[in-house]
């Protein structure tokens, strides 16, 4: 009997998972802020968002998407690659073991999708 037998190892790896989700969204939205503050900005300069230049807080939210695109799946993969590596006896009977990655993935893909249309827009 290992140690992995104890359902608490595998709720660890749900709960970091969870942790570096949390982290995803927090960058995901700070980019979105930063982008949409830098419209916000020019729109009161210019009077017209349409006509101005993008400037450096589109370079900085499109960084911030990514780098939280980055994460949700770096953190997604490293989840998916600890629970094939646990036998059946040592995951928890009744959990869906791949729904907390597939929400990163598609975190991931909302947040370089967002990023692509403030590039293509700005």
């Amino acid at each position: 009997m290992s140690y992995l037998d104890d359902p608490r190892v595998y709720f660890a790896a749900e709960r970091t998972l969870l942790a570096w989700q949390r982290t995803a969204i927090a960058l995901i939205g700070l980019g979105f802020v930063v982008e949409r503050f830098g419209l916000y900005i020019r729109s009161i300069e210019n009077g017209a968002a349409e006509h101005a230049h993008p400037g450096a807080s589109l370079f900085f939210g499109v960084v911030f998407l990514l780098l939280g695109a980055i994460v949700a799946i770096v953190s997604a993969s490293q989840f998916a690659r600890f629970i094939h590596g646990l036998s059946a006896p040592e995951r928890p009977p009744g959990r869906p073991v791949w729904f907390a990655p597939i929400v990163n993935y598609l975190l991931a893909s909302a947040a370089i999708a967002m990023a692509a249309w403030f590039v293509l827009a700005g």
